[in-house]
C-alpha cells in the first residue's frame, strides 16, 4: 500500500473502520484537543474533524493513535524496513546472505528522493498563517502551535536533500510577540540535525531557509522522528517505509518543498534573531515554560486542493508520541544495542517521560574469574550511554547485568525495580553527574537545559528481602504522618503542603534522627512526595512523580549519608525528594467546562458514543 498523500491514508483508514468523522463545527481552542484525548485513552480510531471553527481546513488526528493502527497503516513495508534497518546496522549480512537481502537491498534503491516539476500538488494555493487550522491543546499554552510538523533544513557546506535534516520540531503559529501571519516561533531541544544546520547559518552571517512540511503520506512524520543510523536519509526512509520516493522541488525562492505534503510553510531564521516562545504543554506532563527560541520569518504558505491539517496532542504519558515510540522501538529493534558494546536492551520509560529515566541491561564480562560479581564492565556501558546522541540527556540510568538473570526485562517497570533494589549496594552503586545537560522539557534542574544524572549500576547477588507491606513496629516522626507502600521496597512519604523548601534541611535532620538506628534493610528507597496516595495507586504514576519532579544533585538524600574521597552514598535507604518546588513548571490540567462538552459528545446520539 503506496499513500501518494495524506487523503489516501484517510479514505483506506475509514474503508477498514479505523478512522471515524466528526461533521459539527468544533473549536480549536482546547474542544479538538479534549475530543483527541478522550479517544485516544479509549484506544479508538483515528478522527477526521470536517468543519474547524475559524478555518477552512479540515484536520486530523490520533492517526498513530495505538500500535496495531500504524502495524496496518505499513502493514505492506513494516518487515523490509525493518530488515534495511538491521542490515544499515550490520552490513555484512547483506554480503553473507546476498539473495535473502536483495529485495531489501531493491528497496532501498527505490527510496531515493525523486526531484519533481512544479506543478505538483502543493503548488495549487497559497494561504496565510492565520487561515490555518489554530489548535490550542492546554489552557495556558502560548497560541495554537503544529504538533506535527516536519522540519525541513539543508547543511550550507553540503546542499541537496541527501544532507538535508527532517525533524519533528514544534512551530508556534501565534501569540506572544509574533506580527500575525509574519513571524512564527520554531523550538528545537538539544542533539538535534537543525542545531547544526544553524550554527553553520549563524557562522556565515546567513539565514538559515527552513521549510516546514504538514501532512502527506503518513511515512513522512514518522521519518522525521525516527534516530536513524548514521548517513541513512531521513527523506530515504520515508520513502522506503511509504514505498513511495520522497517528491520534491524547490520553488522560486529557492526552498525546497514536499511535493506530496498537505501544507509547506516556508520561512528564514536570521542569526542569533529569538523571540520568546512558549508555554506549552509537552510530553513531560508539565508546561515547558516561554524562552527564547529562533524566530522564523514567513515567506509563503502553501496548500495543496485537498488539504487535510494534521495534528496531535501532547501531554503526560501514554499519547499518541508513545505509540509513535512503539512503532519506532518495533522498527529499529535491536539497532541501538549493537551500537554500544556489551549493551543488550535499553528503554526510555514512557510514563516517566522519556528522558528522565533509562532502563538498561548490560554485560558484566571484566572479571569472570573472580567469585563475587559486582559492577565494573556495566559503568564502563553506563558512561557509553549517556554520551550517546539523545539517550545522553537521560537524568536517571539504571543498569543491571545480565548475567544475574537472563531473562530480566527493560519494558517491565516493576520487575526491572525490584531486581535493582535487591541487589543494590548504596554505599557504592551511585555514579553522579552534575552541571551537565538535561533534557530542554526538563524543569527540575538549575536552568534550562541544566541539571545532573545519576547512572545506578547494579551486579552481583540479591542481597536483602524487600518489605511487601510495612512493619506493624515501622513509624515515621512528625509532620509524616502518610505514608505507602508503592511496591516492595519502595515507599512514598507524603510532606505536609505547609512545609517549604527552606524547611527541607530540618525535616531531613528530622528522618535521619528517627530512622537512623531503624533496621530498614528491606527498605532501599523512601520517596518524598506532595501526595503518598497518588504516587502509590500505579507504577506509573510513581515513576512520573519520582524521577520527573527530582534533580538528582539536589534531590536525592540518604539514611548514614556519607562522602568518601568526593564519593557519595548511604548506609540506609536511599531517599529521593519529588515534591514539586517553587521552580518547576505548572503540571497539565484539563478545563471542566471543555470537559462537560466532549462528555455531551458521548451520549447517545453523539458523535463519539460508543467510542467514549
Amino acid at each position: 500500500m503506496a499513500y501518494k498523500s495524506l487523503q489516501d491514508c484517510i479514505t483506506d483508514l475509514e474503508k477498514n473502520k479505523h478512522l471515524i468523522r466528526i461533521k459539527e463545527e468544533v473549536d480549536p481552542y482546547l474542544q479538538m484537543a479534549a475530543i483527541h484525548l478522550r479517544v485516544f485513552e479509549n484506544e479508538g480510531p483515528a478522527i477526521l474533524f470536517e468543519n474547524v471553527k475559524g478555518s477552512k481546513f479540515p484536520a486530523v488526528s490520533n492517526l498513530f493513535g495505538t500500535l496495531d493502527r500504524s502495524r496496518f497503516i505499513f502493514r505492506d513495508t513494516l518487515e523490509k524496513i525493518k530488515t534495511l534497518v538491521d542490515i544499515k546496522n550490520d552490513p555484512i549480512k547483506a554480503i553473507r546472505h546476498p539473495f535473502k537481502y536483495a529485495n531489501t537491498a531493491l528497496t532501498a534503491l527505490s527510496a531515493l528522493p525523486m526531484k519533481v516539476g512544479k506543478g505538483a500538488p502543493i503548488n495549487f494555493s497559497r494561504t496565510t498563517i492565520g487561515e490555518l487550522p489554530q489548535i490550542v491543546n492546554w489552557p495556558k499554552d502560548g497560541g495554537p502551535f503544529v504538533t506535527m510538523p516536519q522540519v525541513y533544513t539543508e547543511d550550507m557546506d553540503l546542499p541537496g536533500i541527501m544532507n538535508a535534516n527532517l525533524g519533528m520540531y514544534r512551530i508556534q503559529l501565534g501569540g506572544n510577540d509574533y506580527i500575525p501571519d509574519k513571524e512564527i516561533g520554531l523550538h528545537y531541544q538539544l542533539h538535534r540535525g537543525i542545531g547544526v544546520h544553524q550554527t553553520k547559518a549563524n557562522a556565515k552571517g546567513q539565514p538559515l531557509k527552513v521549510s516546514i512540511f504538514v501532512g502527506g503520506p503518513p511515512a513522512h512524520p514518522v521519518a522525521a522522528v525516527m534516530p536513524l543510523p548514521e548517513g541513512l536519509s531521513e527523506m530515504t526512509f520515508a520513502g522506503a517505509l511509504g514505498n513511495r520516493r520522497f517528491r520534491y522541488f524547490y520553488d522560486a525562492e529557492g526552498f525546497c518543498i514536499s511535493a506530496d505534503a498537505d501544507f509547506v510553510i516556508t520561512g528564514t531564521v536570521m542569526p542569533m534573531e529569538n523571540k520568546p516562545e512558549g508555554p506549552f504543554g509537552d510530553h513531560l506532563g508539565y508546561y515547558s515554560l516561554a524562552h527564547p527560541f529562533p524566530l522564523l520569518k514567513v515567506h509563503n504558505v502553501y496548500h495543496r486542493k485537498d488539504a487535510v491539517w494534521s495534528f496531535t496532542v501532547v501531554g503526560r504519558p501514554p499519547q499518541e508520541d508513545t505509540s509513535f515510540g512503539a512503532l519506532i522501538h518495533e522498527i529499529t529493534g535491536s539497532a541501538i544495542p549493537k551500537e554500544i558494546p556489551g549493551l543488550h536492551a535499553v528503554n526510555a520509560v514512557d510514563a516517566a517521560g522519556v528522558h528522565p529515566l533509562l532502563f538498561a541491561i548490560g554485560s558484566e564480562r571484566y572479571t569472570p574469574y573472580v567469585k563475587e560479581r559486582h559492577p565494573q564492565e556495566i559503568i564502563t556501558i553506563a558512561n557509553h550511554i549517556l554520551g550517546k546522541g539523545q539517550l545522553s540527556l537521560a537524568k536517571y540510568l539504571f543498569i543491571a547485568a545480565k548475567e544475574d538473570d537472563p531473562n530480566l526485562n527493560v519494558n517491565d517497570i516493576g520487575g526491572f525495580l525490584k531486581h535493582i533494589l535487591q541487589r543494590i549496594d548504596l554505599t557504592r552503586d551511585l555514579h553522579f553527574q552534575t552541571k551537565t545537560s538535561i533534557d530542554t522539557l526538563d524543569y527540575s534542574g538549575e536552568g534550562l537545559n541544566s541539571g545532573s544524572k545519576v547512572a545506578i549500576t547494579v551486579a552481583g547477588d540479591i542481597k536483602r528481602e524487600l518489605w511487601s507491606e510495612i512493619p506493624s513496629s515501622f513509624s515515621l516522626p512528625r509532620p509524616f504522618v502518610n505514608y505507602k507502600m508503592v511496591m516492595p521496597g519502595i515507599m512514598a512519604v507524603e510532606v505536609p503542603k505547609n512545609i517549604r523548601t527552606s524547611d527541607m534541611p530540618l525535616m531531613l535532620e528530622i528522618l535521619q534522627e528517627h530512622l537512623g538506628e531503624t533496621d530498614l534493610s528491606g527498605l532501599p528507597l523512601i520517596v518524598l512526595c506532595d501526595d503518598a496516595a497518588f504516587t502509590a495507586q500505579t507504577i506509573n504514576n510513581f515513576v512520573w512523580v519520582t524521577f520527573t519532579r527530582s534533580n538528582p544533585s539536589h534531590d536525592i538524600y540518604g539514611i548514614n549519608s556519607f562522602t568518601e574521597h568526593k564519593h557519595w552514598g548511604c548506609h540506609g535507604p536511599l531517599m529521593i525528594d519529588a515534591r514539586i518546588k517553587p521552580h518547576h513548571a505548572p503540571v497539565l490540567e484539563r478545563d471542566p467546562v471543555v470537559e462537560k462538552l466532549v462528555d455531551k459528545m458521548g451520549e447517545k446520539g453523539g458523535a463519539l458514543h460508543g467510542i467514549i
